[in-house]
């Protein structure tokens, strides 16, 4: 089962509870097994709610604890010794351990003396253990997620005045691509944050899916110029794409026709020492039919400003463009064979029909060429028979077909 966080308004932990209730994970199930927490006073409610006439589950944590803080330990102590699955377990601690990770980086404390204000009360504890429960129940196998929007403005905690978004939650979504608007209120909190770094597998559009359920979640304020709600799509992967590797990449692209040719190569090398996945050098005819060369370069968005960078300081252009991309790829892994020539590292790459190819890697074979002063087609000849011949790959519990192959693209 597949499900998909569309987080076109954010995301917390309330809003994340109230959208798997409302695909259908049962409110009794849920109190029943949050009451297996070594927790006392506390109560859950829903409240069917209509944000922009979606009908969406506001989610209540009514509680009589008044503990409103905790230190990481006695939270991480609190979940062990629950008698919890260990799936949800462990995944609850993977998400208050990157809450801490956050908040011991921001006040210079050490992790496990980390002193939770509002996360450390039973609404946040509730939030987080029940997230993990709600995909257990579900058999969510795989998450995917949309970018996470975030406000701007202020945020009152315990701490004082905080810019939004709060320190912590930026810190949290180190890595994870986000995207600015002008909402004046804070659209992701520390454990909304949190629960998605920690449970998403990529962050990308919508996946190949069969959809089956649909759940809406909302958050307690009620925006004007958008609904204040998270979308949960779960269902199964479309078979036609099943099979292949899926990301999205960033491609920058200019068209230069004034440049000394004998500089491209010195561009391209340069292109790939800033992180480009390939450089492309097209022959192309401008205005006024002058020909030119379009650099195209293919890298992953967080290299995309070193690209552009690169490319404005080593050319004669005056701008680029760029854009983003969706790739599908055939599945791939590098793995590490003995050889005459010793370990090498190759490309082992499967094919739709079940198939394998093993692909031996250019910069490995030509450093064994120069080394041993032999041409390198030789050594991809060798390196892809010893390959074939070492390595079993099985398949459905036979073996499967393995066919060498000497080239290879990106």
């Amino acid at each position: 089962m597949l499900a998909y966080f569309d987080c076109f308004c954010g995301i917390s932990g309330d809003m994340t509870l109230g959208a798997f209730i409302d695909i259908g994970v049962p409110l009794n199930w849920l109190k029943d097994s949050l009451e297996k927490l070594p927790l006392k006073g506390f109560d859950l409610s829903v409240e069917s709610i209509s944000r922009s006439g979606i009908k969406a589950q506001s989610v209540h944590v009514i509680s009589k604890d008044n503990i409103k803080s905790r230190h990481y330990s006695e939270i991480k102590a609190l979940v062990q010794n629950s008698p919890l699955s260990q799936n949800v377990r462990e995944k609850s601690l993977e998400i208050f351990e990157r809450l801490a990770i956050a908040e011991s980086e921001i006040h210079g404390q050490p992790k496990e003396k980390v002193h939770f204000h509002e996360l450390g009360g039973i609404d946040a504890i509730v939030d987080i253990v029940g997230t993990a429960l709600c995909l257990e129940y579900l058999g969510i196998e795989k998450i995917v997620s949309s970018r996470i929007p975030l406000g701007n403005g202020f945020v009152s905690c315990q701490h004082g005045t905080l810019p939004v978004p709060a320190p912590a939650t930026l810190s949290i979504l180190k890595g994870i691509p986000v995207y600015g608007t002008e909402i004046p209120h804070e659209l992701v909190t520390p454990t909304g944050a949190a629960i998605i770094a920690s449970i998403a597998d990529s962050f990308e559009e919508i996946p190949d899916i069969i959809v089956e359920k649909t759940g809406y979640g909302a958050g307690k304020r009620d925006l004007k110029t958008i609904p204040n709600l998270l979308r949960i799509i779960i269902g199964t992967k479309e078979t036609l794409t099943s099979d292949f590797q899926k990301d999205r990449v960033s491609v920058v692209e200019t068209c230069i026709d004034d440049m000394n040719p004998e500089f491209f190569g010195f561009l391209m090398d340069r292109l790939f020492e800033e992180g480009a996945i390939d450089v492309y050098l097209i022959p192309v005819y401008m205005k006024k039919n002058r020909p030119g060369t379009m650099i195209q370069v293919l890298c992953m968005e967080n290299r995309k400003k070193s690209i552009i960078n690169r490319i404005l300081s080593e050319t004669t252009s005056l701008g680029v463009r760029h854009y983003d991309v969706q790739r599908f790829k055939l599945a791939r892994e590098n793995i590490t064979i003995k050889t005459s020539y010793g370990d090498v590292q190759i490309k082992r790459i499967k094919a739709p029909n079940g198939s394998v190819r093993l692909v031996p890697e250019y910069e490995v074979c030509k450093k064994i060429a120069i080394e041993r002063g032999i041409p390198l087609k030789i050594v991809y000849d060798t390196i892809s028979k010893e390959a074939v011949e070492i390595v079993s790959l099985p398949a459905n519990n036979t073996l499967t077909k393995l066919i060498p192959a000497y080239r290879t693209c990106a």
